[in-house]
C-alpha cells in the first residue's frame, strides 16, 4: 500500500461510533506527523478536515493541542516580549503571569481556552479583592499574548479579545491650587531637596525621570532640562533606562525661580562631595542632579517619607509623589496653557489622553471662557 503524501487526509469511523478524520503532515525527524479530528458523524470530521488542508495551503499549521497556556506563555515571554517591551514592563508581565494566569488556567490547551474561563478568571480575581485596574491589567496582558497564539497558529482565536474588562473608574488625580503649591514650596524651603519638589512641580517629571535627572541634562544658563532616562528597579536592582516612550525623550523649559533653586541646590551638593571625600559615588551613575549625600540614587521610600512630613506641615492632604505631575499639569491647564504645550511638557503619546487625564480641569476653563465670551458680546452691544 502506497504511503499518503503530505497533506492528505483518511476518514474513518471509529469502534465507539465516533468519527474521525486524520491529516497527514509528512515526515520529521524520521517519524510521521499527522493531526487527527473528531466528530460524531462523518461530515463533521470532514468539514475539519479539508479546513485544515485549506489553513496548510495557505501556510497555516494545524494547533498544537498539547501546548498549554502556561507553556505558551512561558515561550512568549522569554522570546517576543522580552524583545519588544521595556524591561519594567517584562517584569510587570512576569509576574501576572506567574501570579494570577498560570495558577488558575497554566493547564489549559492555549488552542481551547474559552472566553468563558477567561472571564471567570476576571470574576475569580474581582472576588479575591484585586482593584479591578489590576484585573484589567491581567486581560490585558493574557490578550496581547493570545494575539501572538492567533498569528502563530497556536489558537484559533483569541479568548481575552472576546471577554467583557471588568469597569475600572478612574480616579481623578488631586489638584494643588497655585496657592497650595506656593505652601508646599514655602515649607521645603532650604530642604536639601527643595529643587527636587520645585522641579516636579514646575516640570511635571515622572518619578524616575526625576531621579535619573544628571547634571549634563540640565542647562542652567539656558534655562532647559532634557529628560533621557529613567531609574527602575529591576529585579532588586536600580538602572538608569530609557525614558518611557518616545515621547518622554523630551526638552523642557524652566522657569527661572526653579533655575535659582537649582544653582543652590548644586553648591549644597558641591560641599556635600566634599564632606563625604572618597565615599562619594556620584561618579558611577553619572552625577545625578537628586541623590543621597553619597552621589547614589535616592530611596523611594525615603523621599516619600520626608514629602508626607511636608504636606502635613503645610496643611495640605496627603499625596503621592507622583501627585505633582497631576498638579503640574492642572496649573498649567487651569492657567490657560495650551494642551499642546502641556502634553509636550509631561511627554504624553497623544493630546488626547492629557485631556482625557485631566477633564476635571476642563469644567474651570469652560466657565473662563464662558466668561470671557460674555465679556466681548457684552462689549458688542
Amino acid at each position: 500500500m502506497a504511503r499518503r503524501g503530505p497533506h492528505e487526509g483518511s476518514i474513518y469511523e471509529r469502534d465507539d461510533g465516533r468519527w474521525a478524520a486524520t491529516l497527514h503532515l509528512g515526515y520529521a525527524n524520521g517519524r510521521r506527523q499527522r493531526k487527527t479530528f473528531y466528530g460524531p458523524t462523518r461530515a463533521a470530521v470532514k468539514d475539519k478536515l479539508v479546513a485544515a488542508q485549506r489553513d496548510l495551503q495557505a501556510g497555516i499549521a494545524p494547533a498544537n493541542e498539547k501546548l498549554t497556556l502556561a507553556a505558551f506563555l512561558d515561550s512568549w515571554l522569554k522570546d517576543t516580549a522580552a524583545q519588544t517591551v521595556r524591561p519594567r514592563t517584562l517584569e510587570r508581565y512576569e509576574q501576572i503571569v506567574a501570579k494570577h494566569i498560570v495558577p488558575t488556567l497554566g493547564k489549559t490547551p492555549v488552542a481551547r481556552l474559552t472566553p468563558q474561563q477567561v472571564q471567570g478568571l476576571m470574576k475569580a480575581k474581582l472576588a479575591e479583592g484585586l482593584a479591578p485596574g489590576t484585573v484589567v491589567y491581567i486581560r490585558s496582558t493574557l490578550r496581547r499574548a493570545l494575539g501572538y497564539a492567533v498569528r502563530w497558529g497556536a489558537a484559533g482565536r483569541n479568548a481575552a479579545a472576546l471577554t467583557d474588562p471588568p469597569h475600572a473608574v478612574r480616579a481623578e488625580p488631586p489638584m494643588l491650587s497655585p496657592a497650595d503649591a506656593r505652601k508646599l514650596l514655602d515649607v521645603v524651603r532650604g530642604d536639601r531637596l527643595e529643587a527636587l519638589y520645585a522641579v516636579a512641580i514646575a516640570c511635571g517629571l515622572r518619578e524616575g525621570e526625576a531621579f535619573a535627572l544628571r547634571w549634563e541634562d540640565v542647562d542652567l544658563d539656558g534655562g532647559t532640562l532634557t529628560v533621557r532616562h529613567a531609574l527602575l528597579r529591576m529585579k532588586g536592582r536600580l538602572e538608569l533606562a530609557e525614558p518611557k516612550t518616545a515621547r518622554s525623550r523630551r526638552t523642557i523649559a524652566l522657569p527661572g525661580s526653579v533655575v535659582s533653586v537649582l544653582r543652590t541646590h548644586r553648591t549644597r551638593q558641591r560641599e556635600e562631595r566634599l564632606a563625604a571625600g572618597e565615599d562619594w559615588q556620584g561618579e558611577q551613575w553619572g552625577g545625578l542632579v537628586f541623590a543621597t549625600r553619597i552621589g547614589t540614587p535616592l530611596h523611594r521610600a525615603d523621599v516619600l517619607y520626608a514629602f508626607r512630613k511636608h504636606l502635613k506641615a503645610a496643611g495640605l492632604p496627603q499625596l503621592r509623589f507622583h501627585d505633582l505631575r497631576h498638579a503640574c499639569a492642572s496649573l498649567l491647564l487651569a492657567q490657560g496653557v495650551h494642551p499642546r504645550v502641556v502634553m509636550e511638557t509631561l511627554g504624553h503619546s497623544t493630546i488626547g489622553l492629557t485631556m482625557d487625564v485631566y477633564s476635571h480641569v476642563l469644567p474651570t476653563l469652560q466657565r473662563e471662557a464662558a466668561e470671557s465670551m460674555d465679556a466681548v458680546l457684552a462689549g458688542a452691544r
